[in-house]
């Protein structure tokens, strides 16, 4: 999920000193206490016809702010409704998921790259109408990295894929944006993903940057292709809350 970091904080501190009559120490103490950025909440929503999916999470600075380069705590869970087969009677297939990740973050300015390698744990529970409802839970390992970069001005670059040994799946999200002059980045999107016998494949749009009631927010939609099912629409909002 893309962030950008303190300018306006360092900013403040900028002219706090500035105006401190000579001898105080008052802005100094100020900014002693002040502790830098250090942890990322977000969340995300998606919804299509046949699936909703909600997932929350945190990324933690371990040893220093996110501002910088460093060790980086990585836990996320989240939860998914959707139809069990594409004929009626459908069914309902509810799946539980959380990961434990811990990496490394390379920042440059408002650029940063992060990998990640931890554990990948999955509950799914079928309800069908004529049979026994069916629980398995599936343990495995998972990488992950994610890219925010300005690589040219007024413009954004973000990637983010993983790879788990459940289902052997792998997944992946290139997107591009151009910043529009109400400081949203607005541009196309690719998600491709794959697993043993299922593929999904999404072209779309976003809008990223939305600042609204303290989080920052994304806005992406468009269509979707899997293996299993005729092509259908998609829609995702995601927001992060910096602390």
């Amino acid at each position: 999920m893309a962030y950008r970091g303190g300018k306006a904080g360092l900013a403040a501190s900028a002219i706090l000193l500035a105006a401190a009559p000579i001898g105080s120490t008052a802005a100094e103490e100020a900014e002693a206490e002040r502790s830098p950025l250090s942890q990322v909440i977000f969340g995300s929503l998606e919804a299509g016809p046949t699936k909703t999916f909600v997932a929350i999470g945190m990324k933690r600075a371990i040893g220093g702010g996110l501002a910088e380069s460093g060790f980086r705590l990585f836990l996320k869970a989240g939860g998914s409704q959707e139809q069990t087969r594409r004929h009626r009677p459908h069914g309902t297939t509810y799946k539980s998921e959380s990961q434990a990740l811990l990496g490394y973050e390379w920042r440059i300015g408002d650029s940063f790259l992060a990998v990640y390698a931890g554990s990948d744990i999955e509950t799914e529970q079928r309800i069908e109408t004529l049979l026994p409802s069916l629980r398995a839970t599936r343990y495995g390992a998972r990488i992950q990295a994610d890219l925010w970069a300005l690589p040219l001005d007024r413009m954004m670059f973000q990637a983010n894929a993983y790879a788990s040994s459940i289902d052997q799946r792998l997944w992946g999200r290139l997107a591009a944006g151009w910043q529009t002059p109400l400081g949203l980045y607005a541009g196309p999107e690719v998600e491709a993903y794959r697993e043993r016998d299922y593929r999904k494949l999404r072209l779309g749009l976003h809008l990223t940057g939305l600042r609204l009631l303290g989080l920052e927010w994304r806005l992406s939609g468009g269509w979707q292709q899997t293996s299993d099912r005729p092509s259908e629409i998609y829609g995702t909002l995601a927001l992060h809350w910096l602390r």
